[in-house]
């Protein structure tokens, strides 16, 4: 199962994000789950695979699927995949009539990474939604603030002055291409995927481009040629997960030597405290933004093992995705989150510095 894992509960107050956490939740996967099998048998039903009675009473059924969760762990820990015994606790809720329509022709893998795509859709939506408000924030905050004099600063050293203005276009500008990457990315990422047990799709007798074009209508995805041992579009998401967590990094770390009582470039609205040295304002938000973007550099180098599949499918591989890509996601949605609150709360003040 796709599970967020974060090593301590309790550093999801810092770090985590409840909102995007939840799409990978043992729920929310069984529901992707779910939905997946409910639109693959009606799919299967227009292509006349199975009979629409069957794909009536497999909607049914997934909508009133009761979890044998025990079972479903243990069939995990065996099986390497959830699927197998999920379907079969699936063809006992519908009944022995219509059983050998559930599932008919596909391959775990086409259900989990269909599950994943839906979950996905949903977190990038998420991240389309902040984004646009972190630019704007930011573009408020340059309207405001802009002229505010600054000292520009190279390889840690004064170098000339300049307007608040010019820090902040550096780090819009980077942001305003990553929410235009993110809608081209969407395309190729949010796909449906059926290929059967090899990729092939031969199971579905001449009926699997059409089969998978309204399984992906059905289910508000792109469709696409099977993918199974092809992971470059989980790639290529890793990877523009890691580059925007680097870019909130950067805004950071900026904030963090702005921040310093002898340069005083900018006021934070909150600070977190010191259990020894109550004078001290830290800036918590700004920090969280830096080792967010390392966590994501550090796991975009793990995720990218997981694109290396021997042959058709990769156990070792595919589980490996499953374990790190949660953490980047959610490292991400963290990010984006602590950013608006630090840049909302934000104010500049005229650098006392001269070169």
């Amino acid at each position: 199962m796709m599970t967020q894992t974060l090593p301590d509960p309790l550093l999801q107050a810092l770090v985590g994000d409840e909102e995007v956490g939840a799409l990978f939740s043992n729920e929310a996967e069984l529901s992707a789950l779910l939905r997946v099998e409910a639109a693959l048998a009606q799919a299967e039903a227009q292509a006349g695979l199975i009979s629409d009675e069957a794909a009536k009473r497999i909607t049914e059924a997934c909508g009133s699927f009761q979890a044998d969760w025990a079972g479903l762990a243990a069939g995990l820990a065996q099986d390497g995949v959830i699927v197998p015994v999920f379907v079969k606790q699936l063809r006992t809720a519908v009944g022995e009539a219509h059983a050998k329509a559930v599932h008919f022709g596909t391959t775990s893998q086409d259900i989990i990474d269909t599950a994943l795509a839906l979950r996905l859709k949903s977190a990038v939506e998420i991240f389309k939604y902040r984004l646009d408000g972190l630019i704007h924030t930011l573009r408020a905050l340059k309207d405001r603030d802009g002229e505010t004099p600054l000292m520009a600063h190279t390889r840690m050293q004064q170098a000339l002055p300049f307007a608040a203005a010019d820090k902040i276009d550096t780090w819009i500008q980077p942001l305003e291409r990553h929410r235009n990457a993110l809608d081209a990315l969407a395309r190729l990422v949010l796909a449906v995927q059926l290929g059967g047990p090899v990729g092939t799709r031969a199971e579905l007798k001449g009926h699997g481009d059409a089969v998978a074009d309204a399984l992906a209508k059905i289910l508000g995805l792109s469709a696409a040629p099977s993918w199974h041992s092809q992971r470059d579009r989980i790639g290529e998401f890793a990877a523009f997960l890691s580059l925007l967590s680097g870019t909130l990094g950067k805004i950071g770390q900026d904030v963090v030597l702005m921040a310093q009582n002898e340069v005083a470039e900018v006021r934070l609205a909150t600070g977190g405290g010191s259990s020894a040295m109550p004078h001290k304002s830290n800036p918590v938000p700004a920090e969280i933004l830096v080792t967010l973007a390392r966590f994501n550099a550090g796991l975009l180098g793990t995720l990218h093992q997981a694109l290396v599949h021997e042959n058709e499918r990769s156990g070792a591989a595919w589980t490996l995705e499953w374990m790190v890509l949660p953490q980047m996601v959610v490292a991400t949605a963290a990010g984006l989150r602590s950013a608006q609150a630090l840049v909302g709360g934000m104010s500049f003040s005229a650098s006392q510095a001269r070169v």
